[in-house]
């Protein structure tokens, strides 16, 4: 009985570090890579901030696998046949797409300084970067941090609100108009992550969009 109760309070341990990481591993790393590189952005703080983004996703991945213990399905990954998954991650893409767009025009947003900063980077930087946009924050913000605290608070709306909250506060650096997208696209790729628990269809969404606005213009070009 000791031994189920000891495994029972470590791996709820484990659950509020994968929390904790899920929800400001990323903005914790944004903090620190500008005191690592000072002054103005370069490829070079672009490139170390992303690879650390890409360390935090695969080690949420690794704490689920074998800390936790637990199937990656817990977190939304391979709960879906790959078709559905592609058509629903197209559905989600053109519903966020739509509102991205209307959202810009109402707010007339930009991109701001740190827009203008991005333009400066190559094209295969921009890449990595709006795939890790796809990738990290879904398993941060939707996958792993909305799954957890709805099992641990027995709330929907907690998980659905207190990540949504991070992950549009997180987008600070574009001014409040990119906040306000932030937080609207956040929350119908939440919506749509608490509807069918399709993390990979959530992932091709998100990459889509950016990759629409960030990436195909340079293409286009």
């Amino acid at each position: 009985m000791n031994g189920e109760s000891q495994q029972t309070t470590s791996s709820r341990a484990l659950v509020w570090i994968g929390l904790f990481a899920s929800l400001f591993g990323m903005l914790m790393i944004r903090w620190i890579i500008p005191r690592l590189f000072p002054g103005p952005q370069s490829p070079q703080s672009v490139l170390t901030r992303e690879v650390g983004h890409y360390c935090l996703a695969a080690s949420l991945l690794l704490l689920v696998r074998f800390g936790e213990k637990r199937s990656l399905r817990t977190i939304g990954i391979g709960t879906s046949a790959w078709w559905k998954s592609l058509l629903w991650g197209l559905a989600t893409f053109v519903i966020c797409m739509a509102a991205a767009l209307v959202l810009a025009k109402l707010t007339h947003y930009t991109g701001g300084e740190a827009g203008k900063a991005f333009e400066q980077l190559p094209t295969w930087l921009v890449t990595l970067t709006v795939l890790r946009a796809g990738i990290v924050e879904e398993i941060c913000y939707r996958g792993y941090a909305m799954e957890r605290l709805k099992e641990l608070s027995g709330s929907k709306m907690l998980a659905f609100v207190l990540p949504l909250v991070i992950f549009g506060v997180g987008h600070w650096t574009g001014g409040w108009a990119n906040i306000v997208i932030a937080l609207v696209l956040g929350g119908i790729l939440a919506g749509f992550y608490l509807w069918r628990r399709d993390l990979i269809a959530n992932i091709l969404g998100h990459f889509l969009v950016d990759f629409t606005a960030n990436v195909l213009p340079r293409l286009l070009r």
